[in-house]
């Protein structure tokens, strides 16, 4: 059967096929520049890993000064707090003691600053590793195939960087909030928190990827749906249980806090529903591209 065009879709994939060993040969050309970039974004990441550290830190701050702002009368609530961090309320300025994070092993802040090296490597470097990968399985697509798969390249990196910006935003200096209110001072008794920098950037790291892989949901379901292995109807079907099943995620990926649990359960919900959305359309232009075809077969 021909296409809207006359070609067949099976020379396509033909007209590409390679002998076994050219493959490995490609194969190890891309993983050769995958790790090239790798190492290129390690090594930018480690030169500037302080400068990347205090970025991490900012939230922090943030927090310590809207703790400031509450105790000073500007702030009485949670909900005040979550207007302040979405700028529909101004936080007054108080003056703040410099923020404390501290290491207990001699190396501690040295394999901190590698781990975050490694993880910066990664995001810097996702264009690069996520182009090769499409350029080795692109011979194997039918050119639709390809042209489809393009923008999921695109829409990919910019979901992680809307559920990064979420967390470093508003989930982390809530909860960092939340954690400074716990501070007891009195007379006799002092009990601070000071966070170690690795357990920082851990609970740091924890958040971006965990809110990162969940905001993937609209890119997963659309593959899925390109794939055939989902429909919209099943995924309407399936809310109730979807919904479920995204409160107790948010309720495990995040600290025991209503409000941080909402803030990853609220956007994941409209994702699922943006999901829908996108599978009914690939739906619908499968089925448009089936009647041309059958068209186009009666014509011939």
């Amino acid at each position: 059967m021909t296409n809207a065009i006359g070609h067949d879709p099976e020379d396509e994939i033909e007209a590409s096929r390679a002998p076994l060993m050219d493959h490995l040969i490609e194969l190890r050309m891309r993983l050769i520049i995958c790790v090239a970039a790798l190492f290129i974004g390690f090594g930018v990441c480690f030169a500037f890993a302080d400068q990347i550290f205090l970025f991490l830190v900012t939230p922090f701050t943030v927090a310590q000064k809207l703790l400031a702002a509450q105790h000073a009368g500007g702030h009485h609530g949670p909900f005040d707090l979550l207007l302040a961090l979405l700028g529909l309320k101004d936080i007054p300025q108080t003056d703040t003691k410099a923020l404390g994070l501290v290491y207990t092993a001699a190396l501690e802040f040295f394999f901190t600053k590698l781990k975050l090296a490694g993880f910066g490597a990664v995001v810097l470097t996702f264009p690069v590793l996520a182009w090769q990968l499409y350029r080795f399985v692109a011979p194997g697509l039918y050119k639709n195939e390809r042209h489809a798969f393009l923008p999921f390249l695109i829409a990919s990196p910019v979901m992680f960087i809307l559920g990064a910006a979420l967390v470093y935003y508003v989930m982390l200096p809530f909860v960092l909030w939340f954690s400074l209110s716990q501070q007891i001072s009195t007379a006799g008794i002092s009990i601070q928190l000071l966070p170690k920098v690795s357990d920082y950037l851990t609970l740091v790291t924890t958040l971006l990827l965990a809110f990162g892989l969940c905001f993937q949901l609209p890119v997963v379901v659309s593959l899925l749906g390109m794939a055939g292995i989902v429909s919209s109807k099943l995924l309407r079907d399936g809310r109730r249980y979807a919904i479920v099943g995204v409160f107790i995620a948010a309720a495990i990926l995040t600290p025991p806090d209503p409000i941080s649990q909402m803030t990853l359960a609220i956007p994941m919900c409209l994702l699922y529903e943006i999901a829908i959305w996108c599978v009914w359309l690939i739906e619908r232009r499968k089925a448009k591209d089936e009647r041309e075809q059958n068209k186009d077969v009666v014509a011939v």
